[in-house]
């Protein structure tokens, strides 16, 4: 049975919608009563796993799911061994450097050498600042990495951002783009090679889906 790693969170209505258009429905996931992490679609042909977005390449890389849905900013942080297939064309955001409205940096460049940057994205962070040729400390923080200029514990923030109103509401401005971030669909590659469980079939389906309405 093919099985499909799903995200937690604000992927997961679009994701569902999706799967519903090529005949799975695991629209249960949607129900707030539910608590299960992994249910079947009604025709018994796949199931699916609920799990949280930074889990699902693992998931997928290790063979538990064939499929998976996730942000693009998950991939780039975590570099997992998936086939990256399909831009989905929906949870757009971008991973942005933010800093306080009050503070004289208006670009990356200008931030001191060796100063700090809070952020989740980690490796994505050493990387950019790492191409800029400027020797950052990165500090990790899980939630909440607003509180990192605010506090003072941080001179700028790396973070994702979609409409830009919890910066505002803290008092923060973006100033550099690193990338923008939509879902994509990924697999196993293995599986995918091999067409486990008419995998092709399926992913011609999603494209079709998604080049129908570009």
């Amino acid at each position: 049975m093919l099985t499909v790693a799903l995200p937690k969170g604000s992927l997961l209505k679009d994701s569902i919608r999706l799967l519903q258009s090529v005949g799975l429905d695991f629209s249960a996931f949607l129900d707030s009563n539910n608590r299960q992490l992994q249910i079947c679609d009604p025709t018994l042909s796949a199931k699916a796993l609920l799990v949280r977005a930074q889990d699902v390449p693992v998931y997928v890389e290790y063979g538990q799911a064939q499929l998976g849905i996730v942000g693009y900013d998950v991939l780039q942080e975590k570099q997992p061994q998936v086939a990256n297939l399909i831009d989905l064309q929906f949870g757009l955001c971008r991973l942005s450097v933010a800093v306080k409205q009050s503070s004289l940096y208006r670009s990356a460049l200008e931030l001191p050498p060796h100063g700090r940057v809070a952020s989740k994205y980690v490796h994505c962070a050493k990387d950019y600042f790492d191409s800029l040729d400027l020797p950052i400390e990165i500090v990790m923080l899980y939630g909440s990495v607003e509180l990192g200029p605010i506090t003072g514990m941080s001179e700028a923030i790396i973070d994702l951002v979609s409409t830009g109103r919890t910066l505002q509401e803290n008092g923060l401005i973006e100033i550099e783009t690193l990338f923008t971030s939509t879902a994509r669909l990924i697999a196993h590659p293995l599986s995918y090679r091999l067409n486990i469980g008419n995998l092709h079939q399926l992913v011609d389906q999603i494209r079709e889906q998604i080049l129908a309405k570009v």
